[in-house]
């Protein structure tokens, strides 16, 4: 009852603030069972004004006059000012309003005006860009392109094919420059790599020396919407390549954020294909597969239980298109935007298109808060990701992760919002996923270090370190969640990569009790450098501890 009481008396103090000007516009709620005509009564005998019913929403609005108060009205819930709300900020562009993807996915909803964002170089691997396009200008006139290189041969600023100026486009075209589309992404600085042939081939050394002259240029993001095969059943039509995977990692190792399609399954033996393509099948790249505006999955976007981190639209995406190939095209008005380019451009689907959504997104992370490393965005954008399940459009995803939708479809506001409170901790180790090179150094006698581990992101930590000869070492783990299994190895130094089956014969060591607690000892009978491996082997993520203590 003194609980009660003291509820009544805020109330009552409510009831009898003044309003401060001469007429105030209130909302007066109905308590449950109140006759709204009979509070209508009092209220207009008190206040002079003829009450507004909203029914059936048990309220009324009316003019409450300066210095009269509802006060002792039997059946009043509660008395406040009426609020106002204000849009989110919109783009003028023109064709703005034909990108259902904006609202969609949030973006530009945290904001009533922008903020100033930090400038954010954004790499582009693809087929090149139409470098003198109108809308890859600022308002001011300035080029939206940082630089350009091409790897296969041409010029980086032609574009046969459009794929690499699409892209572009979604992520870097000028915002509220009064021309066509609104840039995703508005402070992206845009460094092109062009790595398609004349035959439509991607090497895979032109892309690993694009990514390696995009992030010695500075790129903080990079977006490849490009893939090739994975069958981990079938070797021979697999399309694993460790230059490849060395090259993402140089990537990562360097704050480099890296995005990637999961494919399509026009380019795959089957259609669905259960396997992300690579590189979206690699540690730290966040692979993004196809959501529709209904929020269902495309037949044609690649399945994968572990390597598909996150849906976005994929159907119906309007961006930029070189201009000589709308040009084809004299008829259509919309010249310059794939509204009107060929059948495959018109109605643009992907996950090719997909990606840079998430590119940019990722952009606008680090524009507000440069100082993210790669694994704190990656967390942010699917730890707020919207969850993709029967209720929500599609039938056939579950509950939680799926091999489907990955953590959920793009939601950009709530990644921004997320900036607000605590940020995800570092992983000062990565990228640490493999043997060899890529392995991290320890040194010293005693060595105690913090990481994480991720299941869908980053199976595989390894550690490098030097032992003499009979020289014995310890190594425990302790994982932060006790419901995740965690497993040690340990590896002699002839071994060349996790991914090697002929390299499991120098795995001398292991530890895989259930649970997250591990140990194991060795004892060396030549000097070298040794590798210890942590690996999380059930769905989920955790911190971990590890010691490693030389006798």
């Amino acid at each position: 009852m003194k609980a009660v009481a003291v509820v009544i008396a805020a109330f009552g103090l409510w009831l009898a603030l003044p309003v401060d000007a001469s007429a105030a516009r209130v909302a007066v709620g109905l308590a449950k069972g109140a006759s709204a005509t009979q509070v209508a009564t009092a209220v207009r005998n008190r206040t002079g004004s003829r009450p507004e019913s909203l029914k059936p929403i048990p309220a009324l609005v009316v003019d409450l006059p300066e210095g009269v108060s509802l006060r002792g009205i039997p059946g009043i819930r509660y008395v406040e000012p009426l609020l106002t709300r204000q849009l989110a900020f919109t783009p003028t562009d023109p064709l703005a309003s034909k990108q259902w993807y904006l609202g969609y996915s949030g973006f530009y909803q945290p904001w009533i005006t922008l903020p100033a964002f930090e400038p954010i170089p954004v790499a582009v691997i693809d087929s090149g860009v139409d470098a003198g396009h109108p809308d890859l200008f600022t308002l001011g006139g300035a080029s939206k392109i940082l630089d350009a290189k091409s790897f296969v041969g041409g010029s980086p600023r032609v574009d046969t094919f459009g794929h690499g100026t699409f892209v572009a486009g979604l992520i870097g075209a000028g915002l509220d420059n009064n021309i066509g589309i609104a840039g995703l992404a508005p402070s992206a600085q845009l460094l092109i790599a062009k790595v398609v042939t004349k035959s439509r081939t991607i090497p895979v050394e032109a892309e690993a020396k694009a990514i390696r002259w995009a992030v010695d240029n500075g790129a903080r993001v990079i977006n490849m919407s490009l893939g090739g095969v994975r069958d981990p059943l079938d070797p021979a039509r697999d399309t694993y390549s460790r230059l490849e995977a060395d090259a993402v990692a140089y990537a990562v190792s360097n704050g480099v954020v890296v995005v990637a399609a999961v494919g399509n399954s026009d380019q795959a033996p089957a259609s669905p294909w259960k396997y992300a393509s690579y590189p979206a099948a690699l540690p730290h790249v966040i692979g993004v597969s196809a959501t529709t505006e209904a929020g269902g999955i495309p037949s044609f976007s690649n399945r994968d239980a572990i390597y598909n981190d996150l849906a976005a639209p994929g159907l119906g995406i309007l961006s930029i298109l070189p201009r000589p190939l709308t040009a084809r095209f004299p008829q259509c008005s919309e010249q310059g935007y794939s509204s009107c380019g060929s059948d495959e451009y018109r109605e643009a689907q992907g996950t090719s298109f997909a990606a840079p959504q998430v590119t940019a997104a990722a952009a606008v992370l680090l524009s507000l808060h440069p100082t993210l490393r790669p694994e704190q965005v990656a967390r942010i954008l699917r730890s707020t990701a919207i969850d993709l399940d029967a209720s929500t459009g599609c039938d056939a995803c579950a509950v939680g992760r799926d091999a489907y939708s990955g953590a959920g479809r793009l939601n950009v506001a709530g990644a921004v919002g997320e900036l607000a409170g605590p940020i995800p901790p570092r992983d000062y180790y990565e990228a640490n996923d493999d043997l060899g090179a890529r392995s991290y150094p320890l040194s010293g006698d005693n060595r105690r270090l913090r990481a994480r581990v991720d299941f869908w992101d980053d199976q595989d930590d390894v550690y490098a370190i030097h032992l003499d000869r009979n020289q014995p070492v310890y190594v425990g783990l302790t994982g932060s969640d006790d419901t995740v299994d965690l497993s040690l190895a340990f590896w002699l130094p002839r071994a060349t990569s996790l991914e090697r089956v002929a390299d499991f014969r120098y795995r001398v060591r292991t530890s895989a009790r259930p649970g997250s607690r591990q140990y194991l000892s060795y004892r060396p009978l030549f000097t070298g450098t040794y590798y210890v491996q942590v690996r999380i082997t059930s769905p989920g993520s955790t911190r971990y501890r590890l010691a490693v203590v030389k006798g």
